[in-house]
């Protein structure tokens, strides 16, 4: 964490939880917005430049994904972390498909929300157990016979953003990492699957269904 105080954004769309939520941030963060529904959230994010976005997955106007979708579009640094009551694989593959950079259920947040934050900005990507289930579960859509499984999860996860049209430079940004760090992903990936190019890299994740075509960005 860098020794300025990280700016944060809170979305949720009770009044209650971000007073809470606010109250425990004060002290080690500036919380420089709040919101409680998409539309508003969109805007107010441009509007004050946090570092990183609290929000719930279920909000009105069309969910937490919808928020990281188009925000993502302009401002790809910005890192956000799910903070919310629902535990349904639905919300969870949702959620992680949209690039959240971490998943943390309210039931399991105690006063341990800073260090939730923290870890998030910092790119270890915290989840909460009571979730961390379906990341292994989503992750069995790979067949055991297949190349990808050959890949480690952080591997696989790279080949999804290459596989879905993002630049290194993007992808690195999704995954909170340095650019020279997913190079050297996928000298490894390479290696491993016997493709030459980012091309045959994709056209194997096509073939082996790991992407779709409506998956591209």
């Amino acid at each position: 964490m860098t020794a300025e105080r990280l700016r944060i954004f809170l979305v949720d769309d009770h009044d209650v939880v971000r007073a809470g939520m606010k109250a425990i941030l004060d002290e080690s963060y500036d919380v420089v917005g709040e919101a409680d529904n998409v539309d508003s959230a969109i805007e107010l994010i441009s509007e004050r430049d946090p570092d990183l976005v609290v929000l719930d997955v279920k909000l009105p106007g069309g969910g937490g994904a919808a928020v990281i979708d188009a925000v993502r579009s302009k401002r790809p640094d910005v890192k956000f972390m799910a903070l919310t009551v629902s535990t349904s694989r639905e919300d969870v593959a949702q959620m992680m498909k949209a690039g959240v950079d971490g998943y943390i259920t309210k039931t399991t947040m105690g006063n341990e929300l800073p260090k939730f934050i923290a870890d998030t900005y910092e790119g270890s990507r915290p989840v909460s157990a009571d979730v961390a289930g379906y990341l292994l579960d989503i992750d069995e859509g790979i067949q055991t016979d297949s190349s990808l499984a050959r890949l480690t999860p952080r591997e696989r996860e790279v080949v999804g953003l290459i596989a879905r049209g993002y630049s290194y430079r993007e992808s690195a940004e999704r995954m909170g990492i340095a650019v020279k760090t997913l190079e050297n992903h996928m000298g490894h990936i390479f290696e491993k699957l016997s493709v030459a190019s980012r091309h045959e890299l994709t056209a194997l994740a096509y073939e082996e269904g790991y992407v779709r075509p409506d998956d591209m960005v």
